[in-house]
């Protein structure tokens, strides 16, 4: 049956947010449906729930496929936060079928297995120049000198966005990525409009330049699955799908690998057996990226009634599923506050499931594999300079930096 949360998840809390595990333990017990009246959702905390909630056809991450916002019972956005909403959900990410269908099938002719394989020689050298530089310096900020840069080189890279222009691109997507938090401020979301309307600009801009001279990029196959299939991408798509590329091609992986990097520092024993083992490093990404997850909850519309444990969830409802908390449920992984490098069997849901999993992860896999072995590699000694500072967000979970040292 359901819950109630009595406060004891605090999504504004500092404390909370920087060790929501203790809390998601205890909202396990409450139930497996949790009602959270400050931002009017459903919390659901256990991996089997989240698990079948992400392929549930019941639930969406839009409702304006088949309602208005009237008839679902919910306010229309500001119309000042329009340029955002506009930017924001003609994004497979926030599309249901048919459309979501349309253009995650044309996206995926340009993002094949075969691009990203061959992207692989280019993350791998940039990585290495990275932590060569940061080795040279005798250490520095790993967010600022590795995690950032190199995920964001790599999907500009694909998307054939201009060196010179690539500096935009972080400070455009941590804004509009700030309006994916509990209840943003009024503050946070007109720096995401900003954002949003700079962005589309220099999107438009850059497909206009691609349809008089393409390239071997993303942006000119987008173009190009636009001009040759009748089911084609129009112009807001093409630009929506190159910010949702953008923003779920680096967020994750960034933050994936200064929390994964902080919990290593953390467990001194697991980073000696991954220093003197490498084999060791693809089942210690899995590993980290469950036991930090950097996306902690995903958000979906209730189309129709669902029922969860003896509760139901109307129609017009929305749910939380909490990946930190399905992450680390002992139901599914054995002693699940333990970091174990090794752990084989490890179905976290870290890249989400169902009709919405991350297009992109084969290739975050390739960053952070990249990432991690150059480190292992040019600075074996590598260690904590200070104590890092959790950002303020809890929905995409990070640090403000990691400052390293290389002895």
């Amino acid at each position: 049956m359901a819950g109630t949360t009595d406060l004891i998840f605090d999504p504004w809390d500092p404390a909370f947010v920087a060790d929501p595990y203790p809390v998601y333990a205890k909202l396990r017990e409450r139930g497996r449906v949790i009602r959270y009246e400050p931002t009017d959702q459903w919390l659901v905390p256990h991996h089997a729930d989240v698990s079948a909630l992400l392929r549930d056809r019941r639930l969406g991450r839009t409702y304006q496929h088949r309602f208005s916002h009237e008839e679902f019972g919910r306010t229309p956005p500001p119309p000042e936060h329009e340029p955002f909403h506009v930017l924001n959900d003609h994004g497979m990410l926030d599309l249901e079928p048919p459309d979501h269908t349309r253009i995650r099938r044309l996206v995926s002719k340009a993002f094949t297995p075969r691009t990203v394989e061959r992207l692989k020689p280019y993350v791998h050298g940039l990585a290495n120049d990275l932590v060569a530089a940061l080795v040279r310096n005798g250490g520095g900020d790993l967010l600022t000198d590795v995690a950032e840069p190199l995920p964001v080189a790599v999907i500009a890279e694909m998307l054939g966005i201009p060196e010179a222009d690539r500096a935009q691109l972080r400070p455009w997507s941590a804004a509009i990525c700030g309006m994916y938090e509990l209840n943003p401020s009024q503050e946070t979301a007109a720096q995401a409009v900003r954002a949003s309307v700079e962005f589309s600009e220099y999107l438009r801009t850059l497909i206009a330049a691609r349809r008089k001279e393409p390239g071997e990029d993303l942006v000119s196959g987008l173009i190009a699955a636009h001009d040759e299939d009748d089911d084609r991408l129009t112009e807001q798509e093409m630009i929506s799908t190159a910010v949702l590329l953008l923003n779920a091609g680096h967020e994750a992986t960034v933050n994936a690998t200064v929390n994964g990097w902080w919990a290593l520092f953390r467990n001194p024993g697991q980073l000696a057996a991954l220093r003197a083992d490498h084999s060791l490093v693809p089942s210690a990404i899995e590993e980290l990226m469950r036991y930090d997850t950097p996306l902690q909850l995903f958000e979906r519309w209730v189309l129709d009634d669902i029922e969860i444990d003896g509760t139901v969830i109307p129609r017009g409802s929305e749910i939380a599923m909490l990946f930190g908390s399905a992450n680390h449920d002992p139901a599914v992984f054995a002693d699940p506050e333990r970091l174990d490098l090794t752990r084989a069997d490890n179905p976290h849901i870290s890249f989400s499931a169902g009709i919405h999993y991350c297009i992109g992860a084969p290739l975050a896999r390739i960053e952070l594999a990249a990432s991690m072995t150059a480190l292992l590699r040019q600075a074996p000694t590598l260690t904590l300079a200070a104590e890092p500072r959790r950002k303020p967000n809890f929905v995409i979970r990070g640090l403000e930096g990691l400052s390293v040292e290389v002895g």
